[in-house]
Parts: structure tokens; sequence; C-alpha cells
């Protein structure tokens, strides 16, 4: 059983003596604000002091810890799912020095569009945008990518398009590079039925049904993707309130209806999109992760191996891992980010 899979409660233990240790002496420089704050009993901790920074299309909510002058890691989150996903990750990668950026991403927490009359766009190349909007808002040359599910994808466009941004990539299911035109393809029966949110998403009814109760849903997705983590209420329940951005809803279902070629996205993105068809490979130094007990549609690691041609490794951790790999096993997740750009 792979030891880095604890249950939460002693996850917390670890925060209580580790991660808000990281705000007094000795290692009172590591870790700058906004720092992990210490909740009541019974109640989860999170990151408290968050920044925001106008980048794109966005104002950008964002985390910050560790020294200013490290090398950066940007750790980025995916549906449904904030940045809490690396609450226990960020206290590791900042006592061994790194400056760490986790951001909201669009339709998340708070995070908004600077316009009113932005289009609530979720496609990739848009998400993708974003991110770099943000490396260069942020004075942020190169920096390392640790991501999972639409943050892995993100990565991966960064990694593929953008290598000389790229230090390193950590990406859980690998390679996630989308092509609305093939995905609009049937699946068999089996794979569209783990798809079913995406077929419910494509709906009026649908789309009303999330936006009726968007915290309900996620929290069966949450159980349908880890089907042996153990969270608690309150666990779920710091997230969930990043579901409550008023541009949620418009963005997760348009990602969805996008992916299957349902809906178009913004011409400006289209050069993006076309070089991302072609299914760029990615040459910056990766590794990619998985988790025995994955319950969401993801790759083989055979399948996308070959599309990493730089310095490469996959990481298979057992002990009931789900789709939130960060969350549930944030200490091999930390040393991914730590150990990519040594390979």
């Amino acid at each position: 059983m792979d030891t880095t899979h604890t249950p939460f409660a002693r996850r917390r233990s670890f925060l209580g003596s580790t991660a808000l240790g990281l705000a007094i002496a000795p290692l009172g420089s590591l870790l700058s604000a906004p720092s992990l704050a210490a909740a009541g009993s019974g109640e989860a901790t999170r990151f408290d002091g968050l920044k925001t920074v106008d980048a794109g299309d966005l104002r950008v909510e964002y985390a910050e810890a560790g020294p200013a002058n490290g090398p950066v890691a940007l750790l980025l989150h995916g549906w449904p799912y904030d940045i809490h996903a690396f609450v226990d990750v960020a206290p590791r990668l900042a006592a061994a020095g790194y400056r760490v950026i986790v951001p909201y991403l669009r339709g998340y927490g708070g995070t908004r569009f600077l316009s009113a009359d932005a289009v609530r766009n979720g496609q990739q190349g848009a998400v993708a945008q974003d991110i770099i909007a943000l490396m260069d808002a942020l004075g942020i040359r190169q920096a390392v990518l640790g991501a999972f599910d639409w943050g892995a994808r993100t990565a991966c466009i960064l990694a593929a398009i953008w290598p000389e941004r790229v230090a390193g990539l950590v990406s859980v299911s690998g390679y996630l590079i989308g092509n609305p035109k093939a995905n609009a393809k049937p699946l068999p029966p089996a794979a569209e039925f783990a798809w079913w949110y995406q077929s419910y998403f494509a709906t009026d009814r649908g789309r009303d049904g999330y936006a009726a109760n968007p915290a309900a849903f996620n929290r069966f997705i949450w159980q349908q993707a880890s089907p042996q983590w153990q969270f608690d209420e309150a666990t779920y329940q710091r997230s969930a309130q990043s579901f409550e951005n008023p541009d949620h809803v418009a963005i997760v279902v348009h990602n969805y209806r996008w992916r299957i070629g349902l809906v178009g996205g913004e011409s400006r993105f289209d050069a993006l999109e076309d070089k991302l068809v072609a299914a760029p490979s990615i040459g910056v130094p990766s590794i990619t992760m998985e988790g025995d007990a994955n319950g969401a549609p993801h790759p083989a690691p055979a399948a996308y191996a070959k599309k990493f041609t730089g310095r490469y490794q996959h990481r298979h951790l057992s002990g009931g891992i789900g789709h939130n790999l960060p969350q549930e096993a944030p200490a091999a997740f930390a040393q991914a980010v730590i150990d990519v750009t040594r390979l």
C-alpha cells in the first residue's frame, strides 16, 4: 500500500505541525502570505489571504506560498475541484524552496472576467491562454507545472506549445490534449456510460439541473471519481464554495459541449486549436501519474507514453488513490514536482 495515502484527519495533522510551522522560525521565510490557515474543530485547513492579479481576460484569484525568489511551481486544478486540491502539496513544495502559485481557473472561486461582455468560454485553448497571461502578469518566465483533470490538459498544452515556459510537467492521467472533431464520434456503450455527465451537459435540462444544485452534483462526481477516498463534509464544503462563482455553470457546460463539437469556440483561438488538433508531442521533462482507484474516464499509460519525447517517467500509485491524486496522495505528488527537473 502506498504510504502517502492517508486519511484526511492525519493529513490535517501534517498541516498543523508543518504547514503552520512554516509561518514561524526557523522556516518563516519559506511561506509568504497567503499562508495556510488552521480552521476550527471539525473544519478543513484552507489557503488564507488569497491574492488577485489582472491577467488577460481575467482577474485571477490565487494562493501563493514559498520564497519569492524560488523556482516556480504552478499547480492547476480541474473540475469539479479547486485550489484546495493542493492544500497539502503547497507546504511541501514551499519547504523545498519553491515559489508556489495555485490559481482558481476561470469560473471558479474569486476569479472573474474583467468584461461583462466576455464570452464565457470553456474551450481548452482559452484556459491555456489564461495561464500564459497569468505567468506574464506575475513576471514568471518559466515554471514547473503540476496538474490534474482540466489542469492537466492545460498544462499539457503549455508544455507542447510553449515549451520554453515549462521547466517540467507533472500530469495526472498523462496526455489530455483534446480534439473536438475526433471526440464527436460516438464511443462504445461502456465508454459513453463513463462520460454520462458530458451527455447530461449537452442538454438544456442538464445545464439547468447543474445550475440548480452544483454542490450536490459535484459531491457525487467526487464519490464516483475517487470511490475509495473517505473525504469528510468539511473538506468537500471548502471546495464547494468555489462553485458559487457566477460564471461557473456557463464555463463548465461550454467546456463539455465544446469538447464533442456541439458548440464552437472563439475565433481568436483557432490558430492554437489547429495546432492542438495535430496532437503535438511534449518534449519537456515529464512525469505522468495515475492512481489505482481512479473512477473517472482516463487513458491507459501505454496509450500516451510515446507523446512524451523528452525525459519521461510514469508513476503508478497504489493504496486506493482516485482521480484527485494531489489531494489524496499529496506527498507523492509534491515529490514528483520536485523530481521532474532532475530526471
